[in-house]
């Protein structure tokens, strides 16, 4: 149980607070994460790791000489935005290059290439590595869909120390993929971890028995075994590692025995006592071993194998000096560096575009919608979270929550400055996706903005132009995101209703009745997921045990779509103008 919080909304933002006041010497905070307290040197490539927290150390525990040179903070499990990554890659760049390493989640994916995307086009050469680490979570032949759990560490920390060696950007993010490649790991859970404010854990392991092949963000096993002897989960863990020994690997390794959280220290080196005979029996030589907490779960208790094939770089730059708050090795003697005096430059404003009178009327319109619907999502909260937990990681309900409780308050603010209807879904979508973050955030950020550019800041749209605002979001969505009909995803319930909508309007029924009589298709496109197997996101490797619950943002899509049904009803809406009629 987490147990010290004040607010469970802004645990991370507290937890943040703490952390940089008892770390001033090594790190400063930006927004959206922390970054090295000293100013990065010229010619020196700027490692930016990141993710949601609940991982400490990992991630901003690691940033120090030697190592990451900041740290993306997200919610708690949840990828940090787009515009969060691009700021602490603002501030953390020198002259010489951004690489941004994160584990391999749709969420990380999008936000942080996204991030990519923006800095680029600012001047910046930016670029980004995933981790793909976890054998349980996709078979070798898919390797490129593995998750990225403990094995962050490993690559993390070859990649921070060749920059700090001085290689250029192409060297650190050859040494970022050779590590990766060279690196496995394998985790049991003995019992699941519980968000801060919740009653109850995300998952529960039955008594006298530990599910194989767990995420860390709270992610269930993939299967449920006997709890074994110490020197038995060794032996599994060691044997299940070692079967994926890359092709030509050497027999020279760096092992991390990793505790998610709850595991005590002295448990783990009872484990490590077999798996390190078990490694040298096997014909390994283990360099600098690592015992203990680098990449945790909140409270889980459960212990992973990471194991990573080293060559002499790879060798080198594992056992390579480094100082971090969390995590130090070797002697430092860094040469003196200025102290960091400012922080990056944010983003700029949007300008706000005035709408005419009646798209001002719309826009306000529009902003009351998402209020209600912010509203509802703080209902739904615990049930979309307890949905999401049976095979993910339980954070869409506080997710949801987060960003249209921030859309709401851009839209309401936009509508004060006269912004018309595009402008107020261009606000909203932009602070959802940057409060929200995860996957859930940026698409529903993309698609807010879709919607709004087609519909613009003039007049009140016509019947066919909201289908068309309806059918952009999509396309937005499902360009962004990649996901198809049938993956188990929002789209699922999204497509059958813009579907419904068109079809309706192209006979000549208005938006509003199209948008009532279309209701209950959304509700049970949402409702039939519970029989679809997961495709794509953290549910994937988890796909039966996700059979028979729907999925959670195929549900508060659901929802949404509901209250602004009840807006129309209720003659929110602004009534059909001559504009509309023309």
């Amino acid at each position: 149980m987490t147990r010290l919080f004040n607010d469970p909304a802004t645990f991370t933002e507290d937890m943040l607070a703490g952390f940089l006041d008892a770390n001033a010497h090594y790190v400063s905070g930006v927004p959206g994460g922390v970054v090295r307290a000293t100013e990065t040197p010229p010619g020196k490539v700027a490692v930016v790791v990141g993710g949601g927290s609940g991982h400490y150390p990992a991630f901003c525990g690691v940033v120090g000489h030697g190592f990451a040179d900041g740290a993306v903070v997200g919610n708690i499990f949840t990828s940090p935005s787009a515009q969060e990554a691009a700021s602490v890659a603002r501030a953390a760049h020198g002259d010489a290059g951004v690489l941004f390493l994160t584990g391999n989640y749709a969420g990380d994916v999008m936000n942080f290439g996204l991030a990519v995307s923006q800095l680029q086009s600012e001047g910046i050469d930016a670029r980004f590595l995933v981790v793909t680490d976890d054998i349980a979570s996709a078979a070798a032949e898919d390797i490129t869909k593995r998750r990225g759990i403990a094995g962050d560490f490993t690559v993390f920390r070859c990649a921070g120390a060749a920059a700090e060696e001085g290689a250029d950007l192409d060297a650190v993010q050859r040494i970022a993929a050779m590590a990766n490649a060279a690196t496995r790991t394998l985790g049991v859970a003995f019992d699941g971890c519980t968000l801060p404010g919740a009653a109850q854990p995300l998952f529960t392991v039955a008594a006298g028995q530990m599910d194989l092949g767990l995420g860390i963000h709270g992610e269930p096993g993939v299967s449920s075994h006997a709890m074994p002897t110490a020197t038995e989960l060794a032996e599994l863990l060691v044997a299940g590692v070692l079967a994926e020994k890359p092709a030509g690997a050497s027999d020279r390794v760096a092992v991390i025995l990793n505790g998610l959280g709850r595991t005590k220290y002295e448990e783990l080196f009872v484990v490590w006592k077999t798996v390190a005979a078990r490694l040298a029996e096997s014909g390994h030589t283990v360099v600098s071993p690592e015992v203990g907490e680098l990449v945790t779960s909140l409270d889980m208790a459960g212990c992973s194998l990471t194991v990573m094939w080293l060559d002499d770089e790879l060798e080198r730059l594992w056992t390579a000096p480094c100082d971090t708050p969390a995590y130090r090795k070797g002697s430092v003697t860094a040469a003196a560096a200025a102290r960091r005096t400012t922080v990056a430059a944010a983003t700029p404003a949007t300008v706000i575009t005035a709408g005419d009178e009646h798209s001002c009327r719309v826009g306000a319109a529009v902003a009351q919608g998402i209020s209600r619907i912010a509203a509802q999502m703080r209902n739904a909260e615990a049930e979309l979270g307890r949905i999401d937990a049976v095979a993910g990681d339980g954070d869409h309900g506080r997710g949801m929550v987060k960003g249209s409780n921030a859309a709401a308050a851009a839209a309401a603010a936009t509508v004060q400055e006269a912004g018309g209807t595009a402008a107020v879904l261009a606000a909203a979508g932009e602070a959802w996706a940057a409060k929200a973050g995860g996957t859930s955030g940026v698409l529903w950020g993309a698609a807010l903005s879709a919607g709004g550019d087609r519909l613009g800041n003039a007049g009140a749209p016509a019947d066919r132009d909201v289908a068309a605002a309806l059918r952009a979001g999509h396309d937005a969505l499902t360009t962004l995101g990649g996901a198809r009909p049938g993956d188990k995803t929002m789209l699922d319930a999204l497509a059958p209703f813009v579907d419904s909508v068109e079809t309706a309007v192209a006979r000549g029924t208005d938006w509003r009745t199209a948008w009532l009589d279309s209701v209950e298709v959304a509700q049970k496109a949402a409702a039939a997921t519970a029989e679809l197997r997961p495709k794509v996101g953290r549910a994937r490797p988890l796909a039966e045990r996700s059979v028979g619950t729907p999925d959670a943002g195929a549900i508060s899509l659901a929802m949404c779509i509901q209250t602004v049904a009840d807006l129309i009803e209720g003659a929110v809406m602004p009534p059909r103008s001559e504009v509309e009629q023309s």
